[in-house]
């Protein structure tokens, strides 16, 4: 089993920046990747950015590139979401998630942490 705590959410201005962590314990060591995804009122949860832990190796979907960042801290076994430019439609719950999958982009994700709240105000 792999834990995941999330923090870093809050109220933004469109055009702000917000900082998104997720802290990862238990049966790490088996983990292949690492995702965020996020589920905005009334609709279905939508893939964000995933990071392969061994290689560091990125994607993102279409509508953050450019604008987030993901990126992990082996160490401190974290993966962090940098997100600028923030927009009104980025609102939404931010969920950290773990697989010990090994197809990239990954397809499937084992472990959820509980989410975070994003809001942009307009």
């Amino acid at each position: 089993q792999v834990q995941l705590v999330e923090s870093g959410g809050g109220l933004v201005q469109a055009g702000g920046s917000l900082r998104l962590s997720c802290a990862a314990s238990g049966r790490t060591f088996s983990r292949r990747a690492m995702g965020w995804f996020r589920q905005a009122p009334g609709k279905e949860r939508e893939f964000v950015a995933a990071i392969s832990w061994s290689s560091g190796g990125t994607y993102y979907a279409d509508s953050v590139k450019g604008r987030f960042t993901i990126s992990r801290d082996s160490a401190k076994n974290t993966v962090a979401l940098q997100m600028n430019s923030l927009k009104f439609e980025d609102t939404a719950v931010y969920y950290c998630a773990a697989t010990y999958g090994s197809s990239w982009p990954p397809v499937k994700y084992d472990f959820w942490g509980q989410g975070t709240q994003v809001t942009v105000s307009s």
